[in-house]
């Protein structure tokens, strides 16, 4: 999963990414709010969070502009600003949740879950399931036909974007834009090696095998048995 934090104080910027990186997710930092909000349009996130105070273009404006181009991301504003005038201001540009500095991490990072499952399944279970591939996005626990297949951080989100894709071929650097980040190295082979050690776990002891690789375009999780 990726994450897009948009903050001025980079040493909070810096503090929540070392922290969603321990959980997993691939975290870009961006501190001008106008840079903000070309990466906002122009790049697929899983989930955005936001300052409201940002030089170059602030936070309810960044908001106001996604929700005009119909995105759907979870926006989860993280501001000083904690009258109730200014969170009903920032709930009413569009954002999903509201949460007011000082914080604890611990809450910040299950605020991000609930809005992630919320995003990931209509029915709100957090669940996401392929063929007989099971993934439980809460207790970050994965099964196929009932067997549990134990996964790295790494390993969960790249079958996480594979099982909110299914069935859709998805190349390099689509993988690394929403499993990794932009400061990643494009021209090593880890995408290789994670596919293969994903591919041996859960595809191993199968006749039916999911992951399969798509020469020359990519990579792709087939669903049909």
């Amino acid at each position: 999963m990726r994450i897009l934090i948009v903050e001025d104080d980079l040493t909070l910027a810096e503090f929540i990414k070392k922290g969603l990186s321990e959980e997993g997710y691939a975290v870009d930092i961006i501190s001008n709010g106008e840079y903000g909000l070309n990466l906002a349009l122009n790049y697929e996130f899983d989930l955005i969070i936001l300052d409201v105070m940002l030089p170059g273009k602030d936070g309810l404006e960044i908001c106001r502009s996604i929700r005009k181009k119909n995105k759907s991301v979870p926006v989860l504003f993280l501001s000083a600003r904690d009258e109730t005038c200014d969170i009903v201001k920032g709930l009413d540009s569009g954002a999903n949740d509201y949460l007011t500095k000082p914080f604890a991490f611990p809450e910040l990072s299950a605020r991000i879950r609930a809005l992630l499952r919320v995003s990931a399944t209509p029915d709100n279970t957090g669940i996401l399931k392929t063929g007989d591939l099971t993934l439980n996005l809460f207790l970050r626990k994965a099964e196929r036909s009932g067997k549990k297949i134990n996964l790295t951080l790494k390993e969960f989100s790249l079958l996480e974007y594979f099982m909110r894709n299914p069935d859709r071929i998805l190349t390099r650097t689509m993988i690394i834009e929403h499993v990794w980040n932009f400061n990643f190295d494009n021209f090593t082979n880890v995408i290789d090696v994670y596919i293969n050690y994903l591919r041996k776990k859960i595809d191993s002891g199968f006749e039916f095998k999911m992951l399969m690789t798509i020469r020359g375009s990519g990579y792709m999780l087939n669903s049909k048995i």
